[in-house]
């Protein structure tokens, strides 16, 4: 993610900001540019706004704004469009007049807007519902275990580019309590949006191409029973000995789907927060060698190898910032050669968009070479 400031004061200011703590300016979000734009209304023209000091033509902000929970501008050149390039995937959204329930969507959509930044970022094809049927979209359901413990749940989960959201993940305490029942080490409404994304994507880019070959030399054949492989995960009471070697989570080993989604995943954590240990000017030094996030090209043309050894020596230092707040590690992985393999084949099935013909065996060689120069230590070893 990209650092932002007030262009007319000079303000700090998040990715999420909707007005200037410092100057009062209502503030846009441009993702065709990546720019936090701080406004100016436009005079004459009701609900259309121009950037401050910069010239251009009148936007408007998403319909969303409305309540709260969107701050991403329509481009002038899309005609009638209400929705920004976020918000126009929703298909369902809850009820916003129950109590609670607009807060718990402003947080997912919060989530959902930093997912759509990355994917844009990467230039994926993101086509929506009207658009193809195979498009992306969202439901946002309440859940109704929320209310009555033995009524049915709504779960997570994507099914033909349909991803649905529980209501629930937005509410802390509850995401915290499924995680323990789950024993999970991470569980973010983030990492929901980009776990789930890896599903649609695989449908998107791997299934039916050219990448299907490669796909299953790495992670399995997709074609076993996936039903199966969750009852034997959950019977069995979690994932098989060795895990750690070959996937980046447990729940990763559960079914090929869902090694290529919790991949893709950890791939878009990596790449983010990379960039914005960049813009903020972190640097590394080890053995008197430079680790500069600075020079990278995140979304671009830096090589897996580049990202990865700038990756894990960063992991070590906010696991380290963290312990010494007495909280969590903030990544508690350690990704092992192969799973450093799977993330080269997430990478240039990216930077081809599906047009992967083999595995990417000189990717990977340098990525876990440079893993292992750069190699630190075990968060799961204390």
């Amino acid at each position: 993610m990209k650092a932002f400031a007030c262009q007319a004061c000079g303000q700090p200011l998040y990715f999420e900001a909707q007005l200037c703590e410092s100057c009062g300016r209502r503030l846009g979000y441009r993702p065709w540019d990546r720019t936090l734009a701080a406004l100016e209304p436009c005079q004459g023209r009701p609900g259309f706004w121009l950037c401050s000091g910069q010239p251009g033509p009148a936007l408007k902000l998403c319909d969303n704004a409305r309540f709260d929970a969107c701050n991403w501008l329509v481009d002038a050149g899309e005609g009638k469009a209400i929705y920004c390039r976020a918000c126009r995937h929703n298909r369902t959204i809850p009820d916003l007049s129950v109590p609670g329930h607009r807060d718990l969507w402003t947080r997912i959509q919060i989530a959902q807007h930093r997912l759509f930044d990355s994917l844009l970022a990467l230039r994926l094809p993101l086509a929506t519902r009207p658009a193809d049927p195979r498009g992306l979209a969202f439901d946002v359901l309440h859940d109704p275990l929320a209310d009555a413990p033995e009524g049915p749940s709504v779960l997570t989960g994507h099914a033909d580019g349909l991803i649905t959201v529980s209501l629930t993940e937005a509410d802390d305490p509850a995401r915290e309590r499924r995680r323990h029942d789950f024993a999970e080490p991470y569980r973010t409404l983030l990492g929901h949006f980009r776990h789930e994304s890896g599903h649609y994507f695989w449908s998107r880019l791997v299934e039916g191409g050219p990448a299907l070959g490669p796909f299953r030399k790495l992670f399995g054949d997709e074609r076993q029973s996936y039903q199966a492989a969750l009852e034997t995960h959950y019977r069995c009471d979690g994932p098989p000995a060795g895990w750690r070697e070959r996937f980046i989570s447990a729940y990763a080993a559960v079914h090929p789907w869902e090694d290529f989604a919790e991949t893709w995943a950890h791939y878009l954590h990596m790449a983010d927060t990379l960039e914005t240990a960049a813009v903020f000017g972190v640097r590394f030094e080890r053995d008197g060698a430079r680790m500069d996030p600075a020079r990278l090209d995140v979304w671009g043309s830096a090589s897996l190898d580049q990202l990865i050894a700038a990756w894990l020596p960063l992991t070590f230092a906010v696991n380290s910032l963290n312990r010494s707040m007495g909280q969590p590690d903030l990544y508690p992985f350690l990704p092992e050669p192969a799973v450093i393999t799977k993330l080269a084949f997430v990478h240039d099935l990216v930077r081809t968009k599906g047009a992967l013909a083999a595995v990417p065996d000189e990717t990977a060689l340098k990525a876990v070479i440079a893993g292992l120069a750069a190699r630190v230590g075990d968060p799961q070893a204390g």
